[in-house]
């Protein structure tokens, strides 16, 4: 008999998927890094040094891991190997830089935080250029900047467009996304792959716009109908679906920085999850995207609003919240709110401008025309903004609620001290108290929902009362410009600036208006979407098309400046992103764009040299499932999921928890083992892209988890609801349930031999397919 363990190891070793190394932490060599190299670097070690010094160029980013004459600049994660950080630490007088003095401690530590992480920086060769004087009017002229402009249909040969849904007969062209594609392979001299076969178009359809399988019988009878609109009917099909919120929402909330359990000394006391909702349901019913960006900057502003859209302030309202010792000195705390403001202009740009204003908070941007004046305009808005409950129910005023919650809390706490009291004068306090939990809890709205939202107003940070050592913060109702912190420093500050634009976005006509109804907010949203908009509709374009073939047009999604990635096909992504904005902003006819051309369609093959990356689309690219779908369908193909939709999340760690990953608990500074181990954002910063790893701890997870050992026993148990007991047919239920197709002859020899031979095998067989391959990487 052959040994089953033995087997079983070897078939996972065979089967298991190869998931790099663990993901940074949030640090931004844009923001944090590059900043200091060019400041204090650049003049003995860029490409306009004359001499290099040291053969060391540190202005890109591979030149960068290329290092210099002494080698590497540094080794990722290892500090005290990393030339980089000897030299900024001083320790050697022959090595420190830079030459003209050591540098603060708070900058060495940004180093060393970077560093430590991984040393992450962007995918690009390109040379960093400094802007020694900022030019709006040159700055207008970037790609991103500018109009977006339809195809020129006319100038295109008749063959690849008739009307606006064409075939060729080799099926290279079905709309116009196609026709910039097959132009670049063309010209490149690479043929596309054909399409893809029918068993594979559903599971990728299906897996990429709801996170789930298609059942076998959904397989079959995609595949058996000939009708001409079997695809285009299947999208639409999708797209109605629920679970389709559910699975576009998260991707949402990576940039947003989501999470449920925010942290226990910020000012909110409502749950997190109706922000979630909201954007889930948003997305179901086709919200037009600049509608969904100005409820989320805006809600409480917006005329007609209702009540239950003040979920979306949920954008604002989950900001991370720093911690503030109020015994420290007003000049820390400052220091401490300057950064808050920092992180939610980061945030605000970063999401909907493809843009990073917050790297000009201490100077005009290195490379984009952004100005210091800019930041400040910005961050006026966002420091006259403050995190608080909203009620989601017409006529109910939150903040009463919570001050009677709290007043409740206080009752109660009271009562229970006197509870076991037989004084007299204590019976009348309970009676006292009794009534005031009573008259507390009439108020209107009592147990409404309430969530984190923002109202304007305005922080002061002062000197403790009476003379005290230490702080105190209070908010003012009278709202300011912010003024200009020297160099970044809030205790050091120059002139207001008036709340408005962004400068280089804003159009000539409007340049000198000024914000002052409130604290701007709405002012704000309906500039991004009015005179920014040719950059928001590429922005959220390219976040769409990444999603549906694993990376952007732009190969920066949150970096859409001098320094980001040039698009692949800027033809198409204007093309896109003019028809968005003329559809309504409708992300849904997007979608349908993108899925019903043959690009999409493609089958998977192996790079060529010519495109080695397939970022020109010769073919579609192997991915992998993200955690939450790789989870989701688990749960799915053993009869587990569970499809309620909405409400509070739920931990992920608990065997009961069968509700999609979308719902589970998502801690801001301690998420879960499995969300951890699978690639999963950080919530404390926006995310524009995962970073996929491969660890081996992720390989033990698949072997030893409780969560897999479960999923196993939870399929053998269908066979056996299902009544399938013979071999053969379980070996073929398994295949169907988990591929939607049979087992080839090599697979179905092996499983039999294994299930004849190996005592109590079907455990081990369930386990062995769940984490496969091909299982695992979807389409």
């Amino acid at each position: 008999m052959k040994n089953s363990l033995s087997l079983w190891l070897a078939m996972a070793c065979l089967c298991l998927p190869t998931f790099g190394q663990a993901p940074p932490e949030s640090i931004d060599f844009e923001q944090h890094i590059r900043p200091l190299l060019a400041e204090h670097c650049y003049e003995c070690h860029s490409e306009k040094s004359k001499p290099l010094q040291g053969g060391l160029r540190l202005d890109s980013p591979s030149m960068i891991m290329a290092g210099g004459d002494s080698g590497p600049s540094f080794v990722a994660s290892k500090l005290d190997e990393s030339l980089l950080i000897q030299a900024v630490r001083y320790k050697d007088p022959n090595t420190a830089m830079p030459p003209s003095g050591k540098l603060p401690d708070e900058l060495i530590r940004k180093f060393e935080l970077w560093v430590g992480a991984g040393a992450t920086m962007p995918n690009s060769h390109q040379t960093a250029k400094i802007q020694h004087a900022i030019d709006i009017e040159a700055g207008r002229t970037h790609w991103s900047f500018l109009p977006a402009k339809l195809l020129p249909l006319d100038s295109i040969d008749p063959i690849k467009l008739q009307g606006s849904r064409a075939q060729r007969a080799d099926n290279v062209i079905e709309n116009r996304v196609d026709i910039p594609i097959v132009d670049k392979l063309d010209s490149m001299g690479l043929s596309p792959a054909p399409s893809a076969d029918r068993r594979t178009l559903i599971r990728r359809l299906k897996i990429d716009l709801l996170g789930l399988l298609p059942s076998d019988e959904e397989v079959s009878t995609f595949v058996s109908d000939t009708s001409v609109d079997a695809y285009d009917r299947l999208i639409d099909q999708y797209l109605a679906s629920p679970q389709y919120g559910e699975r576009w929402a998260r991707y949402w909330l990576d940039l947003v920085r989501y999470c449920d359990t925010m942290e226990e000394w910020a000012d909110t006391i409502g749950p997190s999850y109706p922000y979630r909702d909201w954007v889930a349901q948003a997305l179901n019913e086709d919200m037009p995207y600049d509608q969904f960006i100005h409820l989320q900057l805006a809600a409480d502003q917006i005329p007609g609003a209702p009540a239950k859209d003040r979920a979306a302030l949920g954008f604002l309202g989950l900001s991370p919240s720093y911690w503030k010792e109020l015994q420290l000195p007003v000049e820390i705390i400052k220091s401490i709110v300057s950064d808050e403001v920092e992180e939610r202009v980061h945030t605000v740009t970063s999401t909907f401008l493809g843009l990073n204003l917050a790297c000009a908070r201490c100077h005009d941007h290195k490379y984009d025309p952004l100005t210091n004046a800019d930041y400040y305009a910005m961050a006026g808005v966002l420091s006259n903004t403050k995190p608080v409950d909203v009620a989601l129910s017409e006529g109910v005023d939150a903040q009463q609620v919570v001050e009677a919650r709290k007043s409740v809390k206080t009752y109660e706490a009271e009562l229970q001290k006197l509870a076991k009291s037989e004084k007299e004068e204590d019976k009348a306090k309970v009676q006292e108290l009794q009534k005031k939990i009573e008259q507390a809890k009439s108020i209107v709205g009592y147990d409404s929902l309430l969530t984190p939202g923002v109202k304007d107003a305005r922080l002061e940070v002062r000197p403790a009362d009476g003379g005290a050592h230490g702080s105190k913060i209070v908010f003012e109702s009278d709202l300011k410009d912010a003024a200009i912190e020297i160099r970044g420093n809030p205790n050091k500050l120059g002139a207001s600036v008036p709340r408005r634009f962004v400068s280089v976005l804003t159009q000539a006509s409007v340049a000198e208006q000024r914000w002052s109804a409130g604290s701007g907010r709405y002012d704000l949203a309906q500039s991004i979407t009015t005179q920014s908009q040719d950059l928001v509709a590429r922005v959220i374009v390219n976040r769409v098309w990444k999603h549906h073939f694993g990376r952007g047009l732009v190969d920066t999604p949150s970096d859409f400046g001098r320094q980001g990635e040039a698009p692949t096909h800027p033809e198409l992504l204007d093309d896109l992103s003019r028809r968005l904005i003329d559809q309504g902003w409708s992300l849904k006819w997007l979608h349908r764009e993108i899925l019903l051309s043959a690009a999409y369609r493609r089958e998977i093959r192996l790079p060529s040299q010519t495109d080695p990356e397939l970022r020109y689309l010769s073919a579609y690219p192997r991915r992998a499932l993200d955690v939450e779908a790789w989870r989701d369908c688990m749960l799915q193909v053993t009869d587990g999921l569970n499809a309620s939709v909405g409400g509070p999340a739920q931990d992920l760690g608990s065997s009961t928890n069968s509700r999609r990953t979308f719902y589970g608990l998502v801690r801001r500074r301690e998420i879960s083992d499995l969300l951890r181990l699978f690639d999963f954002p950080d919530p404390l910063t926006h995310s524009p892209a995962r970073i996929v790893t491969t660890t081996p701890l992720q390989q033990l997870y698949v072997l030893n988890s409780r969560f897999m050992l479960e999923r196993a026993d939870a399929l053998v148990g269908r066979l056996e609801r299902e009544g399938i007991v013979e071999p053969e047919a379980r070996i073929k239920a398994l295949y169907r349930w988990l591929f939607q197709r049979d087992p080839t002859e090599r697979e179905f020899a092996k499983l039999t031999s294994f299930v004849t031979d190996a005592p109590d095998p079907w455990q081990l067989v369930a386990q062995t397919l769940l984490a496969s391959n091909e299982f695992y990487f979807w389409n």
